[in-house]
């Protein structure tokens, strides 16, 4: 059985400074309850790798408007202007990736890639500092693997065991992120007992699993 333990628990084991990878699209497929804990904990100096950061007062938006993050990688922050406001008063490093690019990186950290080669970016500002490779004519870009702490994640479904599936579009970072952090924390909408997930339906399977976040008992 995986261990199963309160967001407030999770929070508590990251550290200021921590690089998290954080799943979802526009705050779909993202951990709620474990980002509400990360602001309520503190947890300062944060780097986020997610593919954005959401709107102001959802999902990494929150931990942007209580001033947690010093830096993000992302693929875009353009529906959230307090992440804006912050880079251009030089509160908060931001790192454009394109999309694609963003989910090979996570993917090359966690099949244990330096990197990957693309021609994406070429001639764009996403060039600058980067090393370029030429391969039979063709000029490609060295995008660097992305690795991180904690991966903080959100499912449909847990088992007991720690196997996961996600629902539709919340299948999108979540299991590249699972396999590119040191510590997974994940964050299903209900824990099922063993043998409820068919081996088809499995996603993430449970020895990339650390910890799942279960729901809190409500007393009175």
């Amino acid at each position: 059985m995986k261990s199963i333990i309160t967001p407030a628990a999770a929070a508590a084991l990251v550290p200021d400074g921590a690089v998290l990878m954080i799943g979802g699209f526009m705050g779909v497929g993202t951990p709620e309850r474990l980002i509400d804990a990360l602001v309520l904990a503190g947890r300062r100096n944060l780097t986020v790798i997610a593919n954005d950061t959401a709107r102001p007062g959802v999902g990494i938006g929150k931990l942007i408007d209580a001033g947690l993050v010093a830096k993000v990688i992302a693929s875009h922050i353009g529906t959230n202007p307090e992440t804006q406001r912050q880079m251009i008063a030089g509160a908060i490093a931001v790192e454009l990736v394109p999309q694609g690019s963003l989910a090979e990186r996570v993917r090359s950290g966690g099949y244990g890639l330096g990197g990957v080669l693309t021609p994406t970016g070429l001639g764009t500002p996403a060039e600058e500092g980067k090393t370029k490779l030429e391969l039979e004519g063709v000029t490609y870009l060295v995008e660097r693997a992305l690795k991180a702490d904690f991966a903080l994640i959100a499912a449909k479904h847990a088992d007991y065991d720690g196997n996961l599936d996600y629902a539709l579009t919340a299948r999108n970072f979540n299991p590249l992120m699972a396999m590119a952090a040191a510590t997974v924390i994940v964050e299903p909408q209900e824990i099922v007992p063993v043998g409820t997930l068919t081996p088809d339906m499995v996603v993430t399977p449970h020895v990339l699993v650390d910890h799942l976040v279960g729901k809190e008992k409500r007393h009175g």
